[in-house]
């Protein structure tokens, strides 16, 4: 007989804060998603508290008398755990943990956390190790010292160094450490998108729980993990697909976004981030059935600016289609948003139409170009396979005429390694 051992979920009061910037009804939503990302991370959530403020308190975040009303909430129903809605600073910290006397926790702290259970990979669990340390090490006490047995020895102590000095100079060499290693990886990903250079991309971005991994399963039948949690998959997932007869393109599932993701963390990604930077196409997924689906466009979209991916070509693809309850509002959205397509990844409604749309899509984006090299430059025809792929080649007298397929981005690059008078633009 097996018995099962089930685990204790910690028992939290989550605590946000209605000001001038932020809304009740605002307060209200991000509550309601600190609550799922506290489940993803395995909390209970006990008691919410919301305050209504002019400004945040810069050494407790919220008034003395609510962190009393949360203190004597924790101690009657036994919770061990504050999660705020927004960061906190070392300082807000400390003092919080004095007059609580409970472990307190931010918004990016928790969602560190949650990315730390969910890596999988070696790469997921670098990048999640990195931006833990950087966002930990403004908040550095003295529990970094077993670092020392990596990175430590003979000429790592300066002298009159003091612990806490010794800590954080570690902290930040195994943070340079594993910055090397995520170029190595970066490095890696650029060969291998090299090498499959001839066939279009496009890649799956969008708010957490949207149903990128749903919709990536149904086109390509890749086995991606699906949940109904926040953050289910950290890896980037990357398919050939079939998009119209004889034609074929690479699609790429990514991390899901979410409101104030931490920039760090966004940092830490971009390996695996490169991928939408890199494609031809980004498949914008929005759950339309969320209340708040408009407000997850626009975070999805200042991700990607800050990613350098904001004039990507996007298809907007608006997901759940079959939970609505008023399919009109379909009709005003594919004004707004354009080019659009409304579907459901679960149900298989209109995929057919999406994979014609990504074809017609790609192919907007991946034109022919032509250009002219003299013999005297012809090594660059060596060069010319990492931004495109080349499709016909004649050797004049005195020139080499190439025909490259590519996107914008590669024609960019490829005009860079020629001179204004070598390239001719197709006519």
């Amino acid at each position: 007989m097996t018995s099962v051992r089930k685990v204790k979920r910690e028992r939290a009061i989550i605590v946000g804060i209605v000001t001038s910037d932020v809304r009740r009804e605002q307060a209200t939503e991000y509550l309601d998603e600190l609550t799922l990302l506290a489940d993803t991370a395995g909390a209970e959530v006990i008691h919410r508290v919301v305050q209504e403020r002019n400004a945040i308190d810069p050494s407790l975040y919220i008034g003395k008398g609510k962190v009393e009303q949360i203190a004597a909430l924790a101690e009657d129903d036994d919770v061990s755990l504050i999660i705020f809605d927004d960061d906190l600073s070392p300082a807000q910290v400390k003092n919080l943990e004095e007059r609580i006397k409970r472990k307190i926790v931010d918004r990016s702290g928790l969602i560190l956390d949650i990315f730390a259970r969910r890596a999988r990979t070696s790469e997921a669990r670098t990048q999640v190790e990195l931006a833990q340390l950087e966002y930990l090490l403004p908040r550095l006490t003295r529990q970094w010292t077993h670092l020392s047995k990596q990175y430590g020895g003979i000429g790592t102590k300066g002298p009159g160094e003091t612990q806490i000095e010794t800590d954080r100079r570690l902290v930040r060499t195994r943070i340079s450490h594993l910055k090397e290693k995520l170029d190595q990886i970066s490095r890696q990903r650029a060969t291998r998108r090299r090498r499959r250079k001839e066939l279009p991309t496009a890649a799956l971005v969008g708010y957490t729980n949207a149903g990128k991994s749903t919709l990536m399963n149904a086109l390509a039948d890749a086995g991606v993990f699906v949940e109904n949690r926040l953050f289910a998959t950290l890896d980037t997932t990357t398919r050939r697909v079939t998009i119209a007869p004889n034609s074929s393109a690479l699609l790429s599932d990514t991390v899901g976004f979410i409101r104030k993701l931490p920039a760090h963390l966004v940092a830490s990604f971009k390996s695996t981030l490169e991928e939408v930077v890199e494609a031809d196409l980004l498949l914008h997924v929005v759950d339309i059935a969320h209340s708040g689906f408009e407000e997850h466009i626009e975070v999805v979209k200042k991700t990607l600016e800050d990613l350098g991916a904001g004039q990507k070509p996007v298809l907007y693809v608006f997901n759940k289609t079959d939970a609505l309850e008023d399919r009109a509002i379909l009709t005003s959205l594919s004004a707004r948003f354009s080019p659009s397509l409304a579907i459901s990844a679960q149900r298989g409604i209109n995929l057919v139409t999406l994979r014609e749309r990504i074809s017609e899509l790609l192919r907007r984006s991946r034109g022919e170009e032509d250009y002219i090299i003299p013999y005297e430059k012809q090594q660059l025809m060596e060069q010319i396979p990492a931004f495109g792929t080349i499709v016909a080649t004649a050797y004049e007298e005195e020139r080499i005429h190439v025909r490259v397929r590519t996107n914008a981005e590669g024609r960019k690059k490829i005009a860079a390694l020629l001179s204004p008078k070598s390239r001719r633009k197709k006519s």
